[in-house]
């Protein structure tokens, strides 16, 4: 399924049980920080070999949280008609112009680190 059909399966999902009536711009950014901390919950306090070898005997419970994200990403941009693609494309020249490849090649520096 593609973006477009995965948000009208939700929206679907979302109008038989009457869930818009809980779906504010607040709570579903509630949701989705919520659902980030989750999938964040399952590598604290994990080195990268221990989180590498999580992933690889659980990977069903990161997919399902991944899935909870995106979940409640699409129903906040369906519901807020905010365009993603563009979103993320306007984005993305914005980082062009913080994060001049000649600047911050192999770092990892905040944009206001190295200036």
């Amino acid at each position: 399924m593609n973006q477009k059909e995965l948000t009208e399966l939700i929206r679907h999902f979302c109008e038989e049980r009457d869930w818009d009536q809980f779906h504010s711009i607040k709570d579903l950014s509630i949701g989705l920080s919520t659902e980030s901390n989750e999938l964040l919950q399952l590598f604290r306090f994990k080195d990268e070999k221990q989180c590498e070898e999580y992933l690889a005997n659980n990977r069903k419970k990161v997919e399902d949280e991944c899935a909870d994200v995106y979940y409640y990403l699409l129903r906040l941009s369906d519901l807020y008609n905010i365009d993603l693609n563009q979103a993320l494309e306007n984005k993305m020249k914005d980082n062009h112009k913080k994060y001049p490849k000649e600047l911050v090649k192999g770092k990892n520096l905040k944009y206001n680190e190295y200036e």
